[in-house]
């Protein structure tokens, strides 16, 4: 993910996912209490993904998430589909989904586990998923980025609030800039449903 100076997950300069020695959820942090899809259930987040032409599918229970970089409990994606189980960290399917979001439909198809390996893309990201977390009832954007600093996210100025707040000029332009937020920073959520680029 992206380094201590700007956001992410592990320290030094990001050029991919690659470079991370052991997936996060492996690591003590798993055992954090985050807010998980089992707590808020899966319409509220289908039906928000499905206005970005997304689909969410549901895995069972013990079963490999199909698409998942960090692999255990965590979200993974494929084409235009967001996996998840009941376990899954809610932070980690809005950070998937987000990364899907950002991209342009032509790229989305073409998407298998890892989806960039752009600095900015992966800034917008990490501000986008607190966004997302306001569009669902019962999640909101601090309890985001509270799980986001439990499960292990590393940040210049010490936690994802205040990267969000203090540090992320660039990605708040980025996602203005892309159309995904407004002129006072409030998320865009298209008002009618899209499909997949290849359905």
């Amino acid at each position: 993910m992206l380094s201590e100076a700007r956001g992410g997950r592990t320290a030094g300069n990001m050029q991919d996912r690659s470079d991370h020695p052991v997936p996060v959820s492996t690591v003590a942090v798993a055992t954090a209490t985050v807010l998980t899809m089992q707590d808020i259930g899966f319409a509220a987040t289908s039906a928000l993904l499905a206005r970005y032409g997304l689909r969410l599918q549901r895995v069972g229970d013990g079963e490999p998430i199909p698409g998942s970089y960090w692999g255990e409990r965590e979200a993974g994606i494929i084409g235009c589909t967001v996996y998840a189980r009941d376990d899954t960290p809610v932070h980690s399917l809005l950070h998937e989904t987000g990364h899907l979001i950002v991209l342009p439909p032509e790229r989305r198809a073409h998407v298998h586990t890892d989806a960039t390996d752009s600095v900015p893309e992966e800034d917008a990201v990490c501000v986008l998923q607190g966004l997302l977390g306001d569009a669902l009832p019962g999640v909101g954007r601090e309890r985001i980025w509270t799980d986001m600093d439990a499960w292990g996210y590393t940040f210049r100025l010490g936690s994802a609030q205040a990267y969000v707040e203090r540090d992320a000029e660039d990605a708040w332009c980025w996602l203005q800039a892309h159309g995904l937020i407004d002129e006072h920073r409030q998320l865009i959520v298209p008002t009618q449903l899209t499909t997949c680029s290849h359905d």
